[in-house]
Formats: structure tokens, C-alpha cells, sequence
């Protein structure tokens, strides 16, 4: 039986062996798919388990996307243009990163109806999902990105990748048209965002990149205020899709099903 694991830390929020093993028992894959929680020291120890067949494919997650690059032998284009890994397999005797981020992001987005040419995105958090949703919304000919961070020198250091994206202070508001919550604040349902958004006002679209919970309080009190909200449920949809098909050579079904599976 293959084995598959995604790793992060913290992990226990995620739905990936929830997703992943529905999709594995409807295809009739002999697989099983687990999370598990690792220290940084613990990356290159997981990579030489995938080297020696011990497991068959790692999805990766906060805080490993960046910090596990230095131990994969290939990144495909999107991994390179990203600086960040979320899926990883063995192909060749070679291990290859790949990013499913990217494209998972700008689906979920376009399927919602959103229409983002030429409006202003403003970004909270620059870890590293934050450059996969940068590359996604300028495929989608946004005019304006904005990247605030509490500390700064990590906005900076995207900058010095993305040279288009402005830099805004942490605590001050800008004016835009969607805002996106790319921090882990909101994990926790006791985490809030500092965040004064009676001065935000209303008729704009925030996202969280969290799933589970379903409703951060980013995105609760974003609602009351009469905004539209969107947790990451959908991008996690897409990009899971991806990496199940690289890894079983076999395109999953989204069906109602699927999405009922992670309703919570």
C-alpha cells in the first residue's frame, strides 16, 4: 500500500487526509493518506523517506513551503517562479517540488465569479503561499497589489521578487477592492486579526486563506459589516486536485459530494 502524508506545523486543522482518502477509495487506489506534524530539523529525514520509497508523495504546508526547497533535487517552473513547494514526488529517482497553489487560487477565484482586472488586492502576511497568490492575481490583470506584513522585512523580501507589489505598513488600511487574510491568525477560533474594519466599510471581498475553521473571525465581522466573504475551502479543492492527479496518474471528480466532504 503507497503512503502519502502532508506535512506542516501546526497540522491538526487539516482536511487533507479527509479529501485525499475519499477521492482514494472512489478511484479504487490501494493508498492511504495521513498528516503529521514536524519540526524543521525533521524535513530532510521526510525527503530521504520519499528517496527510499518509504512514502510515495508529501503535500506541504505552513511553515515548510520555503524551508523544504533546499532538500528537493528538481522545482517545476511554477515552484521556481513561486519560491514555494506544496506538493513533492519522486519521479526518475529524482525528488520534484511542484506548486499547486498557484493555479488552485485562480480557480477558485474565477469559479466564484469574481472578476479581478483592475482592482486593488491587499495582501495580509507574507509567508509562503503569499507569492503563489501574487503570480495567481497577476494572471488575473489585477492593477494594484499590496502586501502589509507585521514584520516588514519579510514584505520587503517579496518585493525584491515581485518588484510591481507595494508595501504598506502593518495596522494601516489602504483603499482596496478585495482583501486577502494569508496569515495562520484565524486557526485558532480564539485568533483575530487587528484589524479596524469599521473603517474598511462595506461592498468588498474578503478571503481567507483558512478553511477550517469555515468562518475566521476576519471573515465574521467582515459579514456584519455587509462585505462579501470566501474562506480558502475552494483553493484547497483545486489544488489537492493537482497534486492527486500527478501523483495517481488519475483526474478526481469536485462533485457535490466532494465539497459536502469538507463542509463543517
Amino acid at each position: 500500500m503507497k503512503k502519502y502524508l502532508v506535512i506542516g506545523n501546526p497540522i491538526q486543522h487539516s482536511l487533507s487526509p479527509k479529501l485525499h482518502n475519499h477521492w482514494i477509495k472512489k478511484n479504487n487506489i490501494n493508498a492511504i493518506y495521513e498528516k503529521k506534524q514536524l519540526n524543521e530539523f525533521e524535513l530532510e529525514k521526510i525527503i530521504s523517506e520519499l528517496r527510499e520509497d518509504k512514502i510515495s508523495g508529501i503535500n506541504v504546508t505552513v511553515p515548510f513551503k520555503v524551508s523544504i526547497i533546499p532538500f528537493i533535487d528538481k522545482l517545476s517552473v511554477e515552484a521556481k517562479e513561486a519560491h514555494s513547494v506544496n506538493t513533492i514526488y519522486k519521479e526518475n529517482n529524482k525528488i520534484l517540488g511542484h506548486n499547486t497553489d498557484i493555479s488552485g487560487f485562480e480557480l477558485a477565484i474565477r469559479g466564484k465569479g469574481y472578476n479581478l482586472k483592475n482592482k486593488t488586492v491587499f495582501i495580509l502576511g507574507a509567508g509562503g503561499v503569499v507569492p503563489s497568490i501574487i503570480i495567481a492575481l497577476k494572471k488575473m490583470n489585477v492593477s494594484k497589489i499590496i502586501v502589509s506584513n507585521r514584520t516588514e522585512k519579510k514584505a520587503e523580501e517579496i518585493k525584491k521578487k515581485f518588484s510591481y507589489i507595494k508595501i504598506c505598513s502593518w495596522g494601516r488600511i489602504p483603499d482596496f477592492d478585495m482583501i486577502i487574510n494569508a496569515t495562520s491568525v484565524g486557526l485558532n477560533n480564539a485568533d483575530e486579526l487587528e484589524l479596524k474594519f469599521e473603517k474598511i466599510g462595506s461592498n468588498k471581498i474578503f478571503y481567507d486563506v483558512i478553511y477550517n475553521p469555515s468562518q475566521t473571525k476576519f471573515l465574521i465581522n467582515a459579514k456584519k459589516l455587509g462585505n462579501q466573504i470566501e474562506n480558502g475551502k475552494m483553493m484547497f479543492v483545486y489544488q489537492a486536485h493537482q497534486a492527486f492527479t500527478i501523483w495517481h496518474k488519475v483526474m478526481p471528480r469536485i462533485d457535490e459530494e466532494t465539497i459536502k466532504l469538507l463542509d463543517l
